[in-house]
């Protein structure tokens, strides 16, 4: 019994080291990623020796998928909660919402202001990047202001200059 549930435990702390080490991996930070990598790499070891040495029991291997599992979920909980990175909105709008642009600014968020012509009128088009952590908020605000928005996200790996540089280098 003792060691299935050691078998389970190995599991939940192994993912989620896994996936944070692909994260940095991913986010070009290979000395903290190689760290994890090797956390991972000897707690995989340990396990799998446990799970392969003895009788290999059915209700070990299924601890050790279920223990997988977990792990899985609760890497994604802390990935979540870390919200590493930056994250680039592009809202469209049918009408220039002064207002939002406005707030956005005010708030802290660097905002660029696109006009282009849709297929029946001009449309205009926002472009905002921020920390991901304040992903959240963002959206929240942009519902605010524009519940029938149009929102696409996604993380750039890499940028260079502009507002976002410039707020960090007066926050240091």
């Amino acid at each position: 019994m003792s060691s299935i549930l050691l078998i389970f435990l190995l599991q939940i702390v192994l993912v989620p080291i896994l996936s944070l080490r692909i994260i940095f991996v991913v986010k070009n930070m290979s000395m903290i990623a190689s760290v994890f990598g090797f956390l991972e790499a000897l707690i995989y070891v340990f396990g799998l020796s446990i799970v392969l040495s003895g009788e290999q029991s059915i209700a070990e291997m299924l601890i050790y998928a279920l223990g997988f599992s977990a792990g899985i979920y609760l890497g994604g909980y802390i990935e979540n909660k870390l919200a590493l990175g930056y994250t680039t909105l592009t809202v469209n709008l049918i009408n220039m919402n002064s207002g939002l642009v406005a707030h956005l600014r005010e708030s802290g968020f660097g905002v660029t202001v696109f006009e282009g012509m849709g297929k029946d009128s001009v449309r205009y088009q926002l472009q905002i990047l921020t920390k991901r952590s304040l992903e959240e908020k963002l959206l929240n605000t942009i519902e605010k202001y524009e519940p029938n928005a149009f929102i696409i996200s996604y993380e750039p790996r890499k940028f260079k200059g502009g507002h976002m540089l410039k707020a960090m280098k007066k926050k240091s």
